[in-house]
């Protein structure tokens, strides 16, 4: 009895060792990239194929086996400024907000590290122990630079018409711009008109020198027509009438032709064709020109004024009286101070400023007219918030302060107001508690790195 159970009792141990033998010889045919196997779901079967079917003891379908060196490591995400915070899927460091990355396996090859992921900028938030400052809620007596031009005042410009229609026979001014002086000649003319008038005068001084009232409507008629006293005079004693009759300037000033289109300027206060000053006038003698037809302008250089460009974020600070100092380029040691007569309500064509007009006496000045110059508008006084301008970057439209926050400094857009020399009016974004960077330049190392978060 004794020898049959030791007998069984070996041939169990046998067989659980070729038991084991054979499902290690299958796990090494896993480890083996050449060929897969397929077992049975139910592990009790003990089932093993190198083909898909169906299990022969229960029936249901081979899966594939996985091999063990091959399993998926479970993915974990890391912050790169705090290394001790990891999560199993992507989000935002509870520390500083800046986004997990994915944590390399120590197994991965260094090659396969994306380039992206080593450059990755910290452009959320930047440790840093510069100095801050705050917001300060001051009144500023507002200085408001602008831009601008010298142009003739439009309401001291004459007009010289033609009072007959006619050739011009001779010019005495020859370009754009010619000074001239009141009671200059201009031109010659010759008027049919005026000729047959002339005609009429004389024969009734000599065929009916007795009706006077007839004699007296002749001769207010040749001074309608633009013959002066001592025109008239001449011809009444030579007893010959006047070819031609002189046209004399009623003022003193800069010649110009005047504009075809019945006015003197297409915009108000600039003046046309400035830049063609030595060009010769296109009016030519020999050419006909009409009764009433506006033929020269004249324009006053002793009366001028400047015309002061307003940007629109210091539009609501200028005001009419405004007091402005002046610099023209060209003579600064020429500046004067005047006041703001007049603020045009429209805007110019392909202009994004509004105009603002100083009226004052180029008599003694001399500064020429089209000369730039620079302008101080002195504003009232403005009760606001400021921040160094420093301390405020500019990102085309936006603009953007480094506010203090946990030890570092975090990017945060801001409403800004005026610029008043070294100072920016805060108009939101930031209370009177919040510290910002007192130079934001200094923490930026590229403007695509900041991200903003309103």
């Amino acid at each position: 009895m004794k020898k049959l159970l030791l007998f069984s009792l070996l041939a169990l141990i046998v067989a659980l060792v070729a038991c084991n033998s054979d499902k290690d010889s299958h796990k090494g045919h896993l480890s083996d990239g050449a060929k897969e196997m397929y077992t049975c779901p139910m592990p009790e079967d003990s089932v093993f194929s190198d083909k898909p079917g169906t299990c022969p003891k229960c029936g249901m379908d081979l899966v594939k086996m996985e091999d063990h060196n091959q399993e998926k490591e479970k993915a974990e995400y890391t912050c790169s400024m705090h290394p001790e915070v990891i999560r199993d899927k992507p989000g935002a460091c509870p520390i500083c907000r800046m986004d997990l990355v994915k944590k390399e396996s120590a197994n991965n090859n260094p090659g396969d590290i994306e380039m992206g992921s080593l450059l990755r900028p910290t452009n959320e938030f930047v440790v840093s122990s510069i100095p801050v400052t705050t917001i300060e809620q001051r009144g500023e007596q507002i200085e408001i630079e602008a831009l601008g031009n010298i142009a003739y005042d439009t309401r001291q410009v004459g007009s010289i018409s033609a009072r007959v229609s006619g050739r011009i026979e001779k010019l005495y001014v020859r370009y754009r711009y010619q000074k001239i002086a009141k009671g200059q000649k201009i031109l010659d003319i010759y008027s049919p008109e005026l000729l047959t008038a002339q005609q009429n005068l004389l024969f009734l001084l000599k065929n009916d020198a007795e009706n006077i009232t007839f004699i007296q409507a002749a001769k207010e008629k040749l001074l309608l027509l633009g013959m002066s006293n001592e025109q008239l005079g001449q011809v009444i004693k030579a007893g010959q009438p006047s070819l031609t009759i002189a046209v004399y300037s009623n003022y003193s000033g800069h010649i110009h032709e005047a504009a075809n289109d019945g006015g003197m300027n297409k915009e108000p206060g600039n003046m046309r064709d400035i830049s063609l000053i030595t060009e010769e006038l296109t009016l030519k003698e020999g050419m006909y020109v009409q009764k009433g037809q506006s033929v020269f302008t004249v324009f006053n250089p002793d009366r001028a004024w400047a015309i002061l460009n307003i940007y629109g974020e210091n539009q609501s600070m200028v005001k009419t009286g405004n007091t402005v100092r002046i610099v023209p380029e060209t003579a600064p040691g020429k500046d004067f101070r005047a006041s703001i007569d007049f603020i045009e309500p429209f805007y110019r064509k392909e202009s994004k400023t509004l105009t603002a007009r100083v009226y004052f006496n180029n008599s003694v000045l001399k500064i020429p007219v089209g000369s730039q110059v620079k302008a101080t508008v002195f504003g009232n006084t403005k009760e606001a918030y400021w921040l160094p301008k420093d301390a405020v970057l500019s990102l085309g439209m936006d603009k953007v302060v480094f506010q203090q926050s946990d030890g570092g400094f975090r990017a945060k857009k801001i409403s800004t107001g005026i610029i008043h020399e070294k100072h920016i009016q805060v108009l939101s974004g930031l209370t009177a508690k919040d510290s910002v960077a007192l130079n934001a330049q200094f923490l930026m190392d590229s403007e695509s790195f900041i991200k903003v978060k309103n």
